[in-house]
């Protein structure tokens, strides 16, 4: 008896879904690092990356939920962290650990602009994608964000399903 295609349905899903996810957290990573200073060379790109990323953190600040050196520290790392965990949800290695991780960041960010959103706080700009032009919070950055979320979460509910199959290829053929 000949052994299923080891490319079916779900595994098409989660393929897309985390190759879509890993350009999100990439892009808000590049945007953060590099988009709104841009200068080429070595010492003016250390200068940019600073500046780049000193500016970043009154976005963090703005949502007053830490304190301004936590909030400096947070915009020095986070953009890596979301650079890291694309670049490992690009690759594919431990899928199911990165979209946990990558679903749980979603939770926090909903969660951080859902209570801003509730509490009427005045955000010029969420702070989601560095551009040149700051994008406030509203409605549809909720909700942008809370689709987002759902479908990391979905990618994550395939991902561990799939992992509860046998492999078609190990699989044993019945006789």
């Amino acid at each position: 008896m000949m052994q299923s295609s080891p490319f079916n349905w779900r595994r098409a899903v989660i393929l897309f879904g985390r190759l879509a996810l890993a350009g999100v957290f990439l892009f808000a990573a590049y945007s953060k690092i590099f988009l709104p200073n841009s200068l080429f060379g070595p010492l003016p790109f250390k200068f940019a990356l600073s500046v780049n990323l000193q500016n970043f953190a009154p976005s963090v600040e703005q949502y007053k939920v830490v304190s301004h050196d936590m909030a400096v520290t947070i915009a020095h790392t986070l953009p890596f962290v979301e650079l890291g965990l694309g670049l490992l949800l690009l690759i594919g290695w431990q899928i199911r650990i990165w979209l946990s991780i990558a679903s749980a960041m979603l939770v926090g960010f909903l969660s951080l602009l859902t209570w801003a959103f509730l509490n009427h706080m005045d955000i010029k700009d969420c702070g989601c994608f560095a551009s040149s032009t700051p994008e406030p919070l509203n409605g549809w950055t909720l909700l942008r964000d809370g689709i987002l979320l759902a479908f990391a979460l979905a990618i994550t509910f395939l991902a561990f399903v799939e992992a509860r199959k046998p492999h078609p290829w190990t699989a044993r053929a019945n006789s």
